[in-house]
């Protein structure tokens, strides 16, 4: 008898096959593949001594968390041997600046929290970096375990299970010997395969137990490559008279230069999800902005419709990036890392098991085979169906504050090119998934799967941690902020120069869009009217307003010129401005509901029609 498998179980198990390929101290090739960096961990030391040394050389620059009884003596030995580390004010922002430094750099980010509540309040955050495909690794104090294991300790909640529901794998450790080895296994395992965050559980007892170590760094996994499937999608894109299609996620956002050149090749347009936009310049002639279906760029969806073959490349067509799987009808080569993924939301004709940077590379290889003359048509298409929709973009809907659609292009021509930009989970998240062109990799940062509120402070204050010299901002909702404002004062604290950008309508903005259609009135969204200034005093940051939309530009830059952290509340109008993404979600909702559920709906909408209940909160 067979049992169905969770997304988690089976990527636990694909990433458990990579580390069992193997070889003792030797690096496998592969285009795109990684190495553990440093050297070996040798010499007598204690377990904590251990840890931080093998972390300085899988070089961490920054550990993000908060110490505890258990664990000082590990962020003691963190400060004695100069390994970066930021004080937060909450283990969800820990989770949350770890994925920020992650998603900016490439590397797998590092928290470090006691166990019980320092865990429980990371989990939120740690599953997002699971569901969004983000490298973490987590060193979890535990309490004491083996002869040193009493009843009832504080703190002694069932750790392994908890991390196991949001983690790839959980690595015990049991000696002290064993810590450097666990630690690099972290980190192999997170980078392998699909990435995403590893837990590796320590009993707080082994921090000061001495032992001599010996601990080689361990070789990168292999990259792996269909050479079958490759040559049945290659075929396919042989077919100059096939018109192609690219939809490009994640997986290709170390390769933007592999991607750029294969779209040239093939003359394909190329559109992203919405955590893969920025793997193409969204100014290049060929790039047509995020998703291809009635969600997405107005663009994407009218360009697309001309496509006959989609050649889908790092991307899992999850729930967010296609709003409730609204897929237009293509035939599909489906490339993907994980073969987990592939062919489980749309039906691929080949689906082929890769790396995007080897899939991508080996395209390139047999360039003559899929080269097709330039198409100046195809180019002025795109590039007048951008200028239609920017110009739509513009139209200005609000009356009594600041339009947040112009908000967001207003930031696009303040800020730098390579500008660090984090989208909180917000109405506005939709707008600036369409309207903000993003011009280099990881510059654009959205939680996309778990959609955690309040993540965009903590994720943008891990990235400013690590890249001082880049401009970094947040769009947050005003309910997002109530969600992790206190994190401010870590800006404050550290002199972090992130400018917050609150999208201030004293509600949750987006379930009024949702509730209202539905039930005719909103439930539980008003929120309090708060003194913005006097919370920016309180925090010890600048503060400034944003009243209009005639008013952005000037508040926008006026911010950016301040060499320290500034909180701008930006005054929200709404107006009547669509949602895209809203409406291919509710559409693609309700074609899905059963003929006694619609007769429900539109009962209730009917009866309320007509004895109005209002609006109450």
């Amino acid at each position: 008898m067979t049992y169905p498998l969770s997304r988690r179980e089976l990527l636990q198990a694909v990433a458990a096959q990579c580390l069992l390929s193997l070889p003792a101290g030797a690096a496998l090739a592969g285009h795109g593949g990684e190495s553990s960096s440093g050297g070996c961990i040798s010499g007598s030391m204690t377990g904590a001594e251990a840890l931080v040394e093998t972390l300085i050389q899988e070089g961490v620059d920054c550990v993000f968390g908060i110490p505890g009884a258990q664990n000082n003596e590990l962020w003691d030995t963190m400060k004695s041997k100069g390994l970066g580390y930021l004080l937060v004010t909450h283990e969800f922002s820990a989770a949350a600046m770890a994925d920020g430094y992650a998603r900016s750099t490439g590397k797998p980010g590092v928290i470090c929290t006691v166990p019980g509540p320092g865990l429980t309040n990371s989990l939120s955050g740690i599953g997002e970096t699971l569901l969004d495909s983000i490298p973490l690794v987590c060193i979890v104090c535990d309490v004491a375990r083996g002869e040193k294991y009493r009843p009832f300790q504080v703190h002694e909640l069932p750790h392994v299970g908890l991390l196991q529901q949001v983690t790839k794998g959980v690595i015990e450790v049991h000696e002290a010997a064993d810590i450097p080895a666990a630690v690099r296994q972290a980190f192999l395992l997170a980078r392998s395969c699909e990435p995403g965050p590893v837990g590796v559980l320590v009993p707080y007892p082994l921090f000061i137990a001495t032992a001599k170590y010996h601990c080689e760094p361990l070789g990168g996994p292999e990259v792996p490559l269909d050479e079958t499937a490759f040559q049945h999608a290659l075929a396919l894109l042989s077919d100059r008279g096939c018109r192609i299609g690219i939809y490009a996620g994640l997986g290709c956002m170390d390769y933007s230069q592999d991607l750029i050149q294969t779209a040239e090749l093939l003359q394909a347009p190329v559109a992203t999800s919405v955590s893969g936009k920025g793997v193409i310049p969204e100014s290049h002639p060929l790039a047509v902005g995020w998703g291809y279906g009635p969600q997405g760029t107005c663009t994407a969806e009218k360009v697309f419709k001309h496509v006959d073959l989609v050649l889908a490349i790092g991307v899992r067509y999850s729930e967010v990036s296609t709003a409730f799987y609204a897929i237009p009808p293509h035939h599909v080569i489906q490339v993907d890392i994980n073969p987990d993924n592939l062919g489980r939301i749309v039906k691929a004709q080949v689906c082929v098991h890769a790396d995007a940077g080897c899939f991508l590379a080996k395209l390139q290889e047999n360039g003559d085979l899929i080269r097709r003359p330039a198409d100046p048509k195809l180019v002025d298409r795109i590039a007048c169906l951008k200028r239609e929709e920017h110009q739509h973009n513009c139209k200005v809907y609000a009356k009594c504050g600041a339009d947040p659609m112009a908000f967001i292009l207003a930031l696009r021509r303040c800020l730098n090119p390579d500008a660090l930009v984090f989208v909180d989970v917000t109405a506005t998240e939709h707008w600036a998934a369409e309207a903000f062109e993003v011009c280099q990799p990881r510059t654009y940062f959205n939680p996309t799967d778990n959609q955690v509120m309040g993540w965009s402070i903590g994720a943008a204050l891990g990235a400013q941690r690590v890249h001082p010299g880049r401009q970094t901002v947040t769009v947050t909702g005003d309910g997002c902020f109530l969600m992790s404002a206190m994190e401010i004062s870590t800006a404050a604290r550290e002199c972090l120069p992130v400018k917050f950008f609150i999208i201030d309508d004293q509600a949750f903005h987006l379930m009024q869009v949702i509730q209202k259609p539905a039930f005719l009135r909103t439930t539980a969204t008003i929120l309090a009217r708060l003194d913005y200034e006097a919370l920016a005093r309180g925090f010890g940051v600048a503060y400034q307003e944003i009243l209009s939309t005639e008013g952005l530009e000037a508040g926008i830059q006026c911010a950016l010129g301040h060499d320290a952290p500034v909180l701008v509340r930006v005054a929200a109008d709404y107006g009547t401005r669509p949602i895209r993404w809203i409406n291919a979600a509710k559409h693609r909702f309700t074609k899905e509901l059963t003929t006694q559920q619609k007769i429900h709906f539109m009962a209730r909408i009917g009866s309320r029609a007509v004895h109005f209940a209002g609006e109450n909160d």
